[in-house]
C-alpha cells in the first residue's frame, strides 16, 4: 500500500506508521525551509542598508577583510551546531556573492552579469 506524501506530491511505499512519520518530518522541514526564506528576507533588508551607506560614502562593495572573519566565524558556528564548515562556507560565499551584486547596483557601477567561479564569492563582503 503507497501513502501520498502530500508535501511532495509522490507516493511513498510503507506501512502507514512509517508513510505519518515521513509526512510529519517533511513538514518539519518545510517549515525550516520557510523559516530560513524569511530570515534571508530580514538578512537582505540589512544588507540593502550597507550597500547604500557604502554608495553614499564612496567606499567599495567588496570588502575582503570582513568576509574572512565572517567565514572564519560561521566555519566555526557551524562547527559547534556539527554542520559541515566546507558546506557553511560554500553557504556564506554564496549569499556574499549576491550581496556584493545588490551592492555594484546600488553604487551604480555594476559589472557584466555572470556567476563567480562555481558560483562562489572568493573576495566579498556582507
Amino acid at each position: 500500500m503507497a501513502a501520498h506524501d502530500k508535501s511532495q506530491g509522490t507516493a511513498q511505499p510503507g506501512p502507514p506508521d512509517a508513510s505519518d512519520a515521513l509526512l510529519s518530518i517533511r513538514q518539519s522541514i518545510d517549515n525550516i525551509d520557510a523559516a530560513l526564506i524569511h530570515l534571508l528576507a530580514e538578512r537582505f533588508k540589512f544588507t540593502q542598508q550597507v550597500g547604500r551607506l557604502k554608495a553614499a560614502y564612496g567606499l567599495p562593495p567588496a570588502d575582503p577583510a570582513r568576509e574572512l572573519l565572517q567565514i572564519q566565524r560561521l566555519r566555526g558556528l557551524a562547527e559547534d551546531a556539527h554542520l559541515d564548515p566546507a558546506f557553511a562556507e560554500k553557504f556564506l560565499n554564496f549569499i556574499i556573492a549576491e550581496v556584493i551584486h545588490h551592492h555594484e547596483q546600488i553604487a551604480g557601477h555594476e559589472t557584466p552579469a555572470g556567476p563567480a567561479p562555481d558560483g562562489l564569492a572568493t573576495t566579498t563582503s556582507p
